[in-house]
């Protein structure tokens, strides 16, 4: 028997609790991981696996009732893409969702460990090699979420989502946040996660430019968004 779509008050709780268990994965990681070594690899290794299955974990859980974004730039392409069948409340609501979540989640992460929550976080990271990162982070992220949809294999993206992710950790020179709501989560952890408030914005901005990036080189490969035959809401948005 099939089940009716959940209402859009059961999907944005969704978002904000599968965005706050995300950003605190991430944040509470960092946060032991900064406890345990202080070898920046085995810190960034042990953050970067742990993200990676919580958000693949995430994404299979939560994917059948909202689609599992946690993230506004996967929103924000998923409505572009498809705008006939996403109106702009739903995004909205998302949106707001998910930086509640994230900020939420990063509190969270921080009150388990003792520490004060609250405090700033101070790592710079306005360089322009980071943002040239998280740009590159953002675009391949839309990317994948963008063609596992077009080719009709969204039940892949706990997997895929999260391998990639788990990949630009490393590969990418600025840890790959690709998130705008878990960048501003994470300046309010002074962590190993943390990012300066001050650097928020201009990451943001990275975020958005890869987004657009990402849209464009889903466009190139796979032409534009099917019609009929394409795989319906919510299967088709189960993205990180």
């Amino acid at each position: 028997m099939r089940m009716s779509p959940p209402s859009l008050r059961r999907r944005t709780a969704a978002e904000f609790i599968g965005t706050a268990a995300l950003v605190a994965v991430i944040v509470g990681s960092g946060i032991r991981a900064d406890s345990l070594s202080q070898d920046i690899g085995v810190r960034l290794l042990a953050n970067a696996a742990a993200s990676a299955v919580g958000l693949g974990l995430l994404i299979a859980l939560i994917g059948p009732l909202s689609g599992a974004h946690f993230n506004p730039v996967v929103t924000l392409s998923e409505w572009w893409s498809r705008r006939p069948e996403h109106g702009g409340r739903e995004v909205l609501a998302y949106i707001a969702a998910q930086i509640a979540g994230a900020v939420t989640g990063a509190l969270l992460a921080e009150a388990m460990f003792g520490r004060a929550p609250g405090s700033w976080a101070t790592e710079p990271r306005s360089a322009l090699h980071l943002l040239l990162g998280e740009a590159v982070a953002t675009a391949g992220l839309v990317l994948v979420v963008q063609g596992l949809r077009r080719i009709g294999r969204p039940g892949l993206a706990p997997v895929a989502v999260a391998g990639y992710i788990g990949a630009a950790i490393w590969f990418t020179s600025s840890g790959s946040f690709a998130n705008p709501a878990a960048t501003l989560g994470r300046a309010f952890s002074d962590s190993f996660t943390g990012i300066a408030p001050g650097s928020v914005p201009s990451y943001a901005a990275a975020q958005i430019l890869g987004m657009v990036i990402g849209l464009g080189l889903a466009g190139v490969l796979y032409g534009t968004v099917r019609g009929a035959g394409e795989p319906k809401a919510p299967d088709a948005r189960r993205t990180g």
